[in-house]
């Protein structure tokens, strides 16, 4: 069982990655689905976005629940039936949940070059203290691609734009946490995001 890492973020909140090592089958094999899960696996044409999907599954295991416990809102949004929050996210090999008492939102993304191609889309002000220069450019820009992420995740206002209502103040890859800011209908709403690296991936976390 990878569970590569678990995060006790505080005493409501907890974040568990899963390192995906194992075949579609080893996953499949200790799991019950509910039929629309199944489903939606059969469905899907990669095999990595199936392990994906199936390495969530495990985690939630790891947490005391199973695929029943867990449903999706007209957004898309997972929930638990005994009302604990959640969120789920995952990316190539490895895979996060986060659960706790209050809203959360979780992204891991991969290290890649190609992020400085879509970086106008989803960062405005951030240009204004990133330079494409540093060595820690495209980590940087993945941090804060994250950090919008999960952000989202959590205030889960559909269709709100990364690039003009969310904003991440000047951070050190070494800080591991920076402060964002959303923008929604003329109020500012603050937030201290964590963010950690492994493996030449970056996880943030956000706890409202």
């Amino acid at each position: 069982m990878p569970l590569f890492k678990t995060i006790e973020a505080n005493s409501q909140t907890t974040v568990k990655i899963w390192k995906i090592e194992e075949s579609h089958d080893e996953l499949m094999q200790p799991l019950t689905l509910k039929p629309n899960s199944m489903e939606r696996v059969l469905g899907m044409k990669s095999q990595l976005h199936q392990r994906g999907f199936l390495s969530v599954r495990h985690l939630l295991r790891a947490f005391g629940y199973t695929d029943f416990d867990l449903f999706y809102d007209e957004h898309g949004k997972p929930h638990l039936k005994d009302g604990k929050h959640i969120s789920i996210t995952h990316s190539f090999n490895f895979s996060a949940v986060i659960v706790s008492d209050v809203e959360v939102g979780v992204d891991i993304e991969k290290h890649r070059d190609k992020i400085q191609i879509i970086a106008h889309k989803f960062i405005d002000y951030e240009f204004d203290y990133l330079q494409k220069e540093d060595l820690d450019y495209i980590r940087k820009l993945t941090a804060i691609w994250c950090v919008k992420e999960s952000l989202y995740k959590l205030f889960c206002v559909p269709g709100l734009s990364f690039k003009n209502c969310f904003l991440v103040i000047p951070f050190n890859i070494t800080d591991e946490e920076t402060v964002a800011w959303i923008d929604y209908k003329d109020k500012k709403y603050r937030y201290t995001i964590h963010f950690l690296e492994f493996e030449g991936f970056t996880c943030a976390y956000a706890i409202a």
